[in-house]
């Protein structure tokens, strides 16, 4: 429906350079006043920045609209698609990787607006969380559209060299002001096999270290961190931790097969797994199955999609598949050496882009947005 409103309106924009008679004129002139007034108010906040930064030439009114902070928040409330992913292998500087032909991008994916080199930690709906390359391993949030960034305190805790950092952001309607929280998951210096978490937040503006510690976690997996309705999950070796922000409480989720990603499909944490020729998305069905009465049928994971990709586009590549992303909307798989999306409504496999090596490489969704710091 927004595609059609914008071909019309450029048709009468079009119309409008042109020299018609003067019935023919007035009658575009108002198509373009109605559809103009109609997009502006119900279309434009639904549009990723790149494409709103080319309608500000439509008119002054567009323009000052679209500069205008309380456009900003709205924006940053209505798109909340999926429009790329960051690539970022330790040490190495990153790079975007497009999904879609009308791909919304940034003025300088390499972010070397930043003070330093950086590692991308971690995103949330159009931040990202970076990492200098410094001594200090200062911690910076920044939105790589507009460029904005800031600096965040030392931690109190030593998160070690490749930290399991999950950036929260999410947009509220009513709170103009930008809130969101960092928490990192780290290794316990006083007890073993134990994992303590500290938080940043930044209505405080300080880290602050949790007093839940979760004892019996393994090793956990420092790229696999995501939120889903308050609660950061990680995977670990051999299960998945769990930690709810608002009551500060770890669990360890039973998790029977290792490999496969985390994500958020349906509003609930899931998981994709690799099963001869197909992708299998499961969704947590009862995170305390593992407390129910012996002889149960309660499961904690529930099968909600399998997926085959199109072989025309793929070729024969069954069991060589991996899954880099999955969320309600989108699935990212590379196989040999090429990256292929997956549209969960459409059923659409397309080729994203060339990649040869993804070993150890962070894939993090980005989504094009005017939020600001």
């Amino acid at each position: 429906m927004i595609i059609q409103l914008f071909a019309q309106l450029e048709r009468a924009i079009m119309d409008r350079g042109k020299r018609p008679g003067r019935s023919l004129a007035a009658r575009n002139n108002q198509i373009y006043m109605d559809l103009k007034d109609i997009v502006r108010e119900h279309a434009l906040p639904f549009l990723p920045a790149k494409s709103l930064f080319r309608f500000t030439t439509v008119c002054r009114d567009w323009r000052l609209q679209i500069s205008s902070p309380f456009f900003a928040h709205n924006q940053s409330l209505s798109c909340r698609s999926t429009s790329g992913l960051f690539l970022q292998t330790p040490g190495g500087s990153p790079s975007l990787l497009p999904i879609g032909a009308n791909f919304c991008g940034v003025p300088d994916p390499f972010l070397r607006f930043l003070p330093e080199p950086v590692d991308i930690r971690s995103s949330s709906n159009g931040l990202l969380c970076c990492q200098g390359h410094g001594a200090d391993k200062a911690y910076y949030i920044c939105n790589p559209v507009t460029q904005q960034w800031k600096k965040l305190p030392k931690s109190n805790a030593n998160h070690g060299s490749d930290p399991a950092v999950v950036l929260l952001f999410d947009p509220s309607l009513l709170n103009f002001v930008v809130e969101y929280k960092i928490i990192c998951a780290f290794p316990s210096t006083d007890f073993g096999e134990a994992t303590e978490f500290e938080i940043y937040s930044s209505k405080e503006g300080s880290w602050e270290i949790a007093g839940e510690i979760c004892f019996g976690a393994r090793r956990v997996i420092p790229k696999s961190g995501v939120h889903v309705n308050g609660v950061v999950y990680w995977m670990t070796t051999g299960s998945i931790l769990a930690f709810d922000l608002t009551k500060e409480r770890s669990q360890l989720l039973q998790d029977y097969v290792a490999r496969g990603i985390l994500g958020a499909f349906s509003g609930k944490l899931c998981k994709a797994n690799v099963s001869g020729n197909s992708i299998i998305v499961y969704v947590l069905a009862n995170a305390h199955s593992n407390t129910m009465q012996m002889g149960s049928n309660t499961r904690m994971w529930s099968e909600k999609q399998r997926i085959v990709l199109d072989s025309k586009i793929v070729g024969d590549v069954a069991r060589d598949y991996s899954v880099l992303h999955v969320d309600g909307d989108l699935m990212v798989v590379h196989s040999r050496e090429r990256v292929y999306s997956y549209d969960f409504k459409s059923r659409a496999t397309e080729v994203m882009s060339n990649v040869s090596d993804i070993y150890n490489m962070r894939c993090l969704p980005y989504v094009n947005n005017l939020v600001s710091l």
